[in-house]
């Protein structure tokens, strides 16, 4: 099988070119020069080129500060950029992921979300989103839209490396204590990505899923778990969202269930803290 992996240079990305190489299928890396997912005709040459039989999309416009005052590219490629693959998809008869996000819920809620659960997103990267994940719902499509949430890895920027960044030089920090969700490690998620490109049909059975690591902490209590497991002496204290406001509000509660990823494809999914000390044991 041939795979064209949009998005290769994000943390998604980069860890999937490390798990594909355990893997019996053909991969193509293309990051956002290579392949413009706001260019239909340029994901065509390219399926054509490589004779590819799925994509799966990390290709992504994450900016969530950033986007309040750019809805435009935000939309153009959370939304237009997946109308293009979805098209090309269904053109030549291929199959799709596409990963998606948490930010598409309000967090208004205090249990576990499901994939069923009405969406009501609060900024504009959770809209531009959903826009991508109901051209998903909406097409004839072999193709499936996986939600993931504080998605971390030893690639890229993120929340992790930033801690322990700061965690150098820094003796103490403020966190917020009152947003909660499920940190998930982008290599456990880029497993699964490829565990899926077996799976016969996609869609045989619904087109949303959840995956993120299990658990449910606040971003305080993950940062002292980062601090703990490096060993650094750097004290973390709790400050509310309102001490440490940000041009996009974020949902305070974005737990993911996910009970139907696991009924349906037998994964088992890692522990957060687990997940995190396999990370942290590449970064360190």
């Amino acid at each position: 099988m041939n795979v064209l992996i949009t998005g290769k240079n994000g943390q998604l990305g980069s860890e999937l070119q490390e798990v594909s190489l355990e893997s019996r299928h053909t991969f193509i890396f293309c990051n956002s020069h290579e392949c413009d997912i706001r260019d239909q005709n340029v994901i065509e040459t390219i399926v054509l080129k490589h004779k590819i039989n799925t994509i799966i999309n990390c290709a992504a416009y994450t900016a969530v500060d950033d986007a309040e005052d750019d809805e435009k590219n935000a939309m153009n490629v959370n939304f237009i950029g997946v109308q293009n693959l979805n098209t090309v998809a269904e053109k030549f008869k291929i199959k799709l992921i596409h990963i998606s996000t948490d930010y598409v819920f309000s967090g208004e809620k205090s249990k576990p979300y499901k994939t069923e659960d009405a969406v009501s997103p609060i900024g504009v990267y959770g809209k531009s989103k959903r826009k991508g994940e109901e051209v998903i719902l909406n097409s004839n499509t072999d193709a499936i839209a996986i939600r993931t949430s504080w998605l971390y890895s030893s690639f890229g920027n993120n929340f992790v490396k930033t801690m322990l960044r700061l965690g150098e030089t820094k003796t103490a920090l403020n966190v917020v204590n009152d947003q909660f969700g499920s940190p998930t490690y982008a290599r456990d998620l880029a497993r699964f990505c490829i565990q899926l490109l077996d799976v016969e049909s996609l869609n045989s059975k619904q087109r949303i899923y959840h995956y993120a690591n299990t658990g449910a902490i606040s971003w305080c209590e993950f940062a002292k778990e980062i601090m703990s497991l490096a060993k650094l002496n750097c004290e973390i204290h709790p400050v509310s969202t309102d001490q440490y406001p940000t041009k996009a509000d974020r949902p305070k509660y974005s737990v993911l269930s996910n009970e139907a990823i696991q009924t349906d494809f037998n994964v088992s999914i890692s522990f957060w803290k687990d997940a995190l000390q396999d990370c942290m044991n590449r970064l360190v």
